[in-house]
């Protein structure tokens, strides 16, 4: 038998939950049901956000970030509206987690690399290199791409990521990107165009202080292994 949202008590339906007792106290199915509104004839909401949980359990929650649309529609109940609202709640997450706070965000340790740059690289689906720009003060200046695709040295040359760090005065470097895998250890090309631009950065005096690798909620400090100096 299905069990309507509207049959619960009121403590017990997602919506008045929320609203009573704050967001974090919900499951991850109370908190799709909300987005989603309403289940159809044969299910209730509640059932239908189990069953997306249920589809993508092997791949986590998280996987849901990048599924086509058209994916997500073959769900039985999961029409054109309730697609878009649930795609369209995720990515404001995204947005949101992205943004940088007003204040310079100052950069102490690798840890500190990987929190800035974890919610922007986590999810990619393809190799992202991106540059940490820091002032005197070790203060993030900006964060920009230098490539996408799998990292050569061929693709992240010296002089795209040097010029962008003339072109915003920028006392050091750190250069981060993501492995799609999940798994961040540092492969022998990652090393080797490391030390390539590690070179480069001593001739014109910008020092670059290390290279972070982003898996999936880890990362590799390629200076704290030991790998670079």
């Amino acid at each position: 038998m299905t069990i309507m949202v509207k049959d619960l008590p009121d403590e017990e339906k997602p919506r008045e939950k929320l609203l009573t007792f704050g967001a974090k106290c919900l499951s991850n199915m109370e908190l799709l049901a909300i987005l989603l509104h309403s289940g159809t004839r044969k299910k209730s909401v509640l059932e239908l956000a189990q069953e997306i949980l249920s589809t993508y359990k092997n791949e986590g929650l998280a996987s849901i970030v990048n599924i086509p649309p058209n994916e997500l529609k073959q769900i039985s109940g999961m029409g054109s509206a309730k697609t878009a609202t649930l795609l369209a709640a995720i990515e404001l997450g995204l947005r949101i987690a992205k943004k940088p706070t007003s204040d310079k965000y100052t950069i102490k340790t690798p840890g500190d690399v990987a929190n800035y740059a974890m919610p922007r690289l986590r999810y990619e689906k393809r190799e992202h290199f991106a540059i940490l720009l820091l002032d005197t003060k070790n203060q993030v200046i900006s964060f920009p791409d230098i490539s996408i695709g799998s990292l050569n040295a061929s693709i992240v040359h010296p002089r795209e990521v040097f010029r962008c760090a003339i072109a915003n005065c920028a006392s050091s470097i750190i250069l981060v990107h993501n492995h799609p895998s999940g798994d961040p250890t540092p492969s022998r090309e990652d090393i080797n165009v490391t030390l390539r631009l590690i070179k480069s950065g001593k001739i014109l005096d910008i020092e670059i202080l290390d290279h972070i690798i982003i898996g999936d909620n880890k990362y590799t400090s390629l200076k704290q292994e030991g790998m670079i100096k």
